[in-house]
């Protein structure tokens, strides 16, 4: 998941890249709702817009595993949580950084400030203040809540120290001289610090109802307070959810629909799009074999590039066969990410994986990419079995290795392991045995290192390239293979401490090169979305940065132009 003040230059870079702004996890369909009725899956009674309601619906790929915002880490949860909370600052529909909770704010070398809106209210009526915000950071720094986003925070003096139990959560660097204004003091300077502050770990959380859920909170709809647009009035978990308009939200002149609707929680792709030709779903993506009957249709087509890119990662534990060197270079020589985009998945939009830097992310003057172009891996099919030979002969192996290889359980994620099964076999005689979780599970079986090979992904979580620079770093939770390089640790600390713009990219640059060399990773595709939509349906925005889709602006023009 990803985040990236005011005005910077990779915002205006991405709009080369996308045709629309519709970004986010292709984890998420819109469908609208009659309002009302029977939230049933499949149900008779769903149509595209009901204009009398002034509701919507949106279809959910996934249940949201977390909703405590303090530990929520997927694009799923970040979606809700982006349309029921609100931080400090926000992405506006111009993908600019905008005051969101803080009317205004400042950043210094060694200090942030902001001014909190004395009328940003909870659900509840009672005033959102500074002390919200700061109960929130400490309780996810607290060891015990096991935070995998904790790190964000370590830019916040003391934060590292607070995290490892070596500080109380009281001696972090945040204080509110009164009710609304925040002021925080900086490990290091960080320049992009305000830019971090979209991502879900920085929302508020009060402290009252957060010690009244008695370990609860953020588990059902009743166990959460809200001061985002919407609230949710109704959870039935893993079959649908109801967000209503929020009566105490700061700024209701924005928010123009009473009820988004989400009817559905399912990842069957088949269903959306017979869904949506039976006028029931507004929106849905389209495969590389839809695209001829959509064009038949009349339908409105349209192209997003998500931001986000997959990859094969590799358990770098000890214990595990995928530590060794040589076994990750073998596979990385004999996987040809062109195939499997252009061949195997098909899908419009897709982009061979050449690095974890997507394309979109900026250097000093141009892309990051190419001010410092990543070494390119050609399929070598002699080079990958003289590794493999090598990495036989270290691990004291007579035959190939059997690998458990962890995936999700939808279509996409069955052909690509599928795949990669065959490519191993094939080419190498490696054995790998396919370990389909649904999404949840999946995540948790990463957290655990349940794994030697596992298909995951990476969105930003705010607009600046250590955002995927970090990832690898031995201290990130989020380092799911927990890869261990002082090397690489090095780099990165050169990256998050330097200001001087050329030398941070000329360490992201060397950090790129260090993954590619030592087969970190095997970058796989960088996903774009096609889909149709519902012309009824405006300032429906999607985003790399910030909740996608993004419903909570949008609003019904019943004349469809």
């Amino acid at each position: 998941m990803l985040a990236l003040t005011k005005n910077t230059s990779p915002n205006r870079q991405l709009a080369k890249f996308f045709i629309i702004a519709f970004a986010g996890v292709a984890a998420l369909m819109l469908t609208l709702h009659y309002a009302g009725r029977a939230l049933s899956g499949g149900s008779s009674d769903v149509s595209a817009v009901d204009e009398a309601a002034n509701s919507i619906s949106i279809l959910l790929r996934d249940e949201p595993p977390q909703l405590d915002s303090s530990r929520a880490t997927d694009a799923i949860s970040g979606m809700v949580l982006g349309h029921v909370m609100e931080g400090l600052v926000r992405m506006g529909l111009d993908s600019r950084l905008e005051g969101a909770v803080a009317k205004d704010w400042e950043v210094t070398p060694t200090t942030a400030t902001f001014w909190l809106r004395d009328n940003a209210k909870w659900n509840d009526g009672q005033p959102v203040t500074a002390a919200d915000f700061i109960f929130a950071w400490q309780t996810a720094l607290k060891p015990e809540t096991a935070s995998e986003y904790a790190f964000l925070l370590f830019a916040i003096k003391k934060a590292e120290a607070v995290n490892k139990g070596e500080l109380p959560s009281s001696a972090l660097g945040v204080n509110a001289p009164d009710p609304y204004t925040l002021v925080i003091e900086l490990e290091r300077p960080v320049p992009f610090f305000d830019k971090m502050l979209v991502f879900p770990t920085f929302y508020p959380i009060r402290e009252d109802f957060y010690a009244a859920t008695n370990g609860r909170f953020g588990a059902d709809a009743d166990q959460l307070l809200y001061n985002g647009p919407f609230q949710i009035s109704r959870w039935v978990h893993g079959s649908s959810m109801t967000f209503e308009r929020n009566p105490h939200f700061w700024n209701q002149d924005e928010i123009h629909l009473d009820t988004i609707h989400v009817p559905y929680i399912t990842s069957d792709g088949t269903a959306s799009l017979n869904f949506f030709k039976d006028g029931r779903i507004a929106s849905t993506g389209l495969q590389a074999e839809n695209l001829t009957e959509a064009m038949r249709m009349g339908w409105q087509i349209r192209q997003h590039r998500d931001g986000t890119v997959f990859f094969l990662e590799f358990n770098h534990r000890p214990e595990r066969l995928t530590d060794n060197l040589n076994l990750r270079r073998a596979v990385q020589r004999v996987l040809d990410m062109e195939e499997m985009v252009y061949k195997v998945t098909k899908l419009p939009g897709y982009e061979p994986g050449v690095s974890l830097f997507p394309g979109w992310l900026m250097g000093v003057s141009a892309p990051l990419r190419e001010e410092h172009p990543p070494q390119k891996v050609v399929p070598d099919l002699t080079a990958a079995k003289g590794y493999l030979a090598a990495a036989m002969q270290e691990l004291n192996l007579t035959e190939p290795p059997e690998l458990v290889l962890l995936a999700g359980d939808n279509p996409i994620s069955n052909i690509q392991s599928e795949w990669v099964q065959q490519s191993l076999k094939a080419k190498l005689g490696i054995d790998v045995k396919i370990d389909k979780q649904i999404f949840k599970q999946r995540l948790a079986k990463m957290t655990s290192g349940d794994f030697d090979l596992v298909l995951a992904g990476w969105g930003p979580d705010y607009n600046d390239p250590l955002t995927f620079g970090d990832l690898f770093a031995s201290w990130n939770k989020n380092n799911r293979g927990r890869y261990n390089s002082a090397a690489l640790d090095a780099l990165i600390e050169i990256a998050q401490t330097r200001l001087e713009p050329a030398v941070r990219m000329r360490a992201f640059g060397d950090i790129q090169q260090h993954l590619i060399e030592n087969a970190v990773l095997l970058p796989m595709y960088e996903r774009g979305v096609t889909y149709v939509v519902d012309p009824r349906i405006r300032q429906l925005k999607r985003r790399v940065i910030g909740p996608d889709p993004d419903v909570s602006r949008a609003y019904i023009d019943s004349s469809g132009e």
